[in-house]
């Protein structure tokens, strides 16, 4: 499903306020997600809240203008994934937070403001449209409406094989060993003292 948050400059504090981030990474932050801006202070729901109250959020998120802006915040990142966020397509992003997404998984697409508020228009009338994500081709697709997205090629490799920065690199670990053979066998004054020949550190 796909949901419609129509505000700007929604910053990494109204994603995860910072007083939840002391729980550990395994405990999970998608209860937490949009936690002030979900639930009043006495904790009942808002009825306000565009969403709606269930505890899993969509998996395509439309956002407005500058998401993710404020202090660089992984948690935020965090809670949005483990709300059930797959996919946030906006007409801008804060650079840290897009790179913090995409080191997570996170897919953040830019499109142009009228095609994010036509998308956003589309949902409203009709909430049951499904939004396609066709990352091979790098195309949205909204009802009749296709628009294609940018996205950088390191990235789009890592999605579409469900590998981290750290299992992509180890992808070339023959590589990496062959090339520290044959450099410290050439430099042996920069070989780390008791690496073994090829070894190198994870």
């Amino acid at each position: 499903p796909a949901a419609v948050l129509p505000r700007a400059n929604v910053d990494t504090d109204q994603i995860i306020p910072a007083r939840f981030m002391s729980r550990s990474r395994s405990e999970g932050y998608g209860d937490q997600c949009f936690h002030d801006l979900r639930f009043s202070d006495n904790g009942t729901p808002r009825m306000e809240w565009p969403l709606g109250d269930s505890p899993h959020g969509p998996t395509v998120l439309i956002a407005d203008e500058n998401f993710g802006c404020g202090s660089s915040r992984e948690a935020a990142v965090y809670a949005l994934i483990d709300y059930g966020v797959e996919v946030v397509i906006a007409p801008s992003f804060a650079d840290i937070f897009r790179s913090n997404a995409g080191k997570n998984g996170l897919l953040t697409i830019s499109l142009p403001r009228d095609c994010v508020r036509e998308i956003m228009d589309l949902l409203r009338r009709t909430p049951e449209t499904t939004i396609t994500i066709d990352l091979p081709r790098q195309r949205v697709q909204a009802g009749a409406m296709e628009i294609g997205f940018d996205v950088d090629g390191r990235l789009k490799y890592r999605l579409e094989r469900g590998l981290d920065e750290l299992s992509a690199t180890l992808e070339f670990e023959s590589a990496i060993a062959d090339f520290e053979t044959g450099h410290f066998g050439s430099y042996s004054w920069t070989k780390p003292s008791g690496a073994a020949p090829g070894q190198h550190e994870t």
